[in-house]
């Protein structure tokens, strides 16, 4: 192919597109590179959701360059997901903001874009910490800049000025990225790199292949090792972002003079601190153990909006694990007294209830078809396949809310990580839609034992927000990977299981991890226990469960059903 001397908005265009494409290719690589002692490893996934939301944002956008480049801004700020992905938004807008007011973009314009998407990711961190995605950035920036004279005049080998500013900064980049056990102790002592740095360099790699034609390079298998005992033993610093359990992120609607007093309220109280943004709305990212302060921040400085609170003890994902909800349950126990059949509708918003018009209707997630037969016998109208390591996007579930015949429409998105993108419908839909924000499907059904769908939506928001708190939830699935948690090592291939605290138990068998999980859920004052079966749990196992609850708990009624969910055998609700 013809090298290219410069980059139109069909190139940069490209670039993005295919970055979208090897960040998927390689999201289990960087996932797996995860160190710090919970079993979240969600860096690749949040890169390439990033990517995802820039790629839509892009698809309609004129090919123009101000159009192109204004389409990756704001679809890298609206779809940033975690820390990794709120500081690679930041990037994408620095190179963006210099492109957009070009007609094409060459070897002097890419060095100044890396410089500003530098800069724009440092000033995006409170605390910039080195041995990160953000060393890795500076020094490819760096790298462009001193080979820029080179570059004008051509290389030694005659290489077109755009190309060699590629190649150099692209070396560069490697290099920050093999250094960075080095500058951080908790890489080295895991023995991994830094899994965002080489998120970004893979950009460099698809710019180069658009520019010159070179292929961009194959994932490698990694191991994560088993953890690093010195964040569990208490050797850190209490300001280690390992130390703190909760992230929180909101996009944040306020006047820009206040965010510095903004960011010096959240540097009292967390770190991995990111604020991003500008002209008004801002992305927001925190890891802390104050919620309630870190909102308030925000509600001091404007109105947060989209909040997403994830407890980085709890979060198990392992995306490459997911399957699909539509499987066959290994042990049926029979659904709710006259609760529906299930359809067999596989498309992933199923409606299930009859068009009449009601004044509020109710849009569920939630995954397997026991769920759903429970969901519909309680009155949801329509449910939104979806669950750990499988979000549902904003559009489907616009499309579930649209589908209900109702004044007004609660959405209960049963998953932590669905919460900030069901918030995000009521901008999109004139129907009115508000967010019981469940964290967990027995959450849900909890809360649809309070729904009325003759009463208005505010008086069912407040039932069914109350029906919540008197439910409390765990999950047992099995361990992704070897690490150390705050009970201890665990292997990959153990049965876990997790509570509001983290995981709280680590066995041989799913049973085992249910009756741990159980003593600790069931207090004196317990009155029902309500055990959701997965289509992984062995008979034997499940009798043997309900023995224990029969046996251990005689005052406490039990109701077991079939769930048939895939990766947990077993969710476990106790009122």
């Amino acid at each position: 192919m013809t090298v290219l001397a410069e980059l139109g908005a069909p190139e940069l265009r490209r670039v993005v597109t295919l970055y979208r494409d090897v960040l998927r290719a390689h999201q289990e690589e960087l996932n797996l590179l995860n160190v710090y002692p919970v079993p979240d490893g969600d860096t690749g996934t949040n890169m390439a959701l990033t990517l995802e939301s820039v790629s839509a944002e892009l698809a309609g956008a004129p090919d123009s360059m101000a159009d192109v480049c204004k389409a990756v801004a704001h679809g890298s700020l609206m779809g940033a997901r975690g820390n990794s992905g709120v500081i690679l938004s930041q990037i994408l807008r620095g190179l963006a903001d210099t492109f957009r007011e070009l007609t094409s973009a060459g070897a002097d314009d890419l060095s100044l874009g890396l410089r500003r998407a530098s800069d724009a990711a440092y000033e995006a961190v409170m605390r910039p910490v080195e041995g990160t995605i953000l060393t890795v950035v500076r020094a490819a920036a760096e790298a462009a800049e001193r080979c820029a004279p080179v570059a004008r005049a051509g290389s030694d080998r005659g290489a077109p000025s755009l190309l060699t500013v590629l190649e150099w900064a692209a070396e560069a980049a490697k290099d920050a990225v093999l250094q960075t056990p080095e500058l951080l102790p908790v890489l080295k002592d895991a023995g991994v790199v830094d899994a965002g740095g080489l998120g970004f360099s893979l950009l460099l790699d698809a710019f180069l292949e658009v520019v010159d034609g070179r292929p961009v390079p194959e994932p490698e298998h990694v191991h994560a090792p088993a953890a690093v005992e010195r964040h569990l033993l208490g050797a850190d610093d209490g300001d280690d972002v390992a130390s703190l359990r909760y992230e929180v992120m909101y996009l944040l609607e306020a006047d820009d003079v206040t965010i510095p007093g903004f960011k010096d309220a959240w540097d009292s109280i967390g770190d991995s601190i990111v604020v991003v943004g500008g002209d008004g709305i801002w992305n927001c990212h925190i890891h802390t153990n104050q919620i309630g302060t870190s909102i308030e921040a925000g509600i001091d400085a404007g109105r947060p909006v989209k909040i997403r609170v994830t407890d980085l003890f709890e979060q198990v994902e392992e995306e490459e694990r997911w399957v699909l909800e539509h499987t066959t349950p290994s042990r049926p126990k029979g659904a709710l007294p006259h609760a529906p059949a299930a359809s067999d509708d596989t498309g992933v918003v199923q409606v299930v209830a009859p068009a009449a018009p009601t004044t509020t209707a109710v849009v569920a997630v939630g995954v397997g078809a026991g769920i759903r037969r429970l969901l519909q016998s309680l009155g949801v109208q329509a449910i939104v396949a979806g669950g750990q390591s499988m979000n549902p996007s904003t559009a489907q579930i616009l499309e579930a809310v649209q589908a209900c015949s109702a004044e007004a429409v609660i959405v209960i998105p049963n998953n932590k990580n669905i919460i900030p993108v069901a918030r995000r419908v009521q901008e999109l839909t004139d129907i009115r839609v508000e967010v019981v924000p469940t964290t967990a499907v027995l959450e849900g059904l909890a809360a649809m034992m309070s729904f009325d769908p003759d009463a208005e939506i505010d008086v069912n928001v407040a039932a069914m927000g109350e029906g919540v708190t008197r439910v409390r939830t765990g999950e047992v699935t099995q361990a992704v990977k070897d690490s150390v948690v705050e009970i201890g090592p665990i292997a990959k291939g153990q049965w876990i299981a997790l509570d509001d605290t983290g995981v709280c138990a680590a066995t041989k068998t799913a049973s085992d991890a249910a009756i741990e999980l159980v003593d600790r859920l069931v207090d004196d004052e317990s009155e029902l226990v309500t055990l959701l079966v997965g289509n992984e749990a062995r008979g034997s196992e499940t009798a043997r469960l309900e023995e224990h609850l029969k046996l251990a708990y005689p005052q406490v009624e039990v109701e077991v059903h079939d769930g048939g969910q895939p990766l947990y055998p077993y969710l476990i609700g106790v009122e």
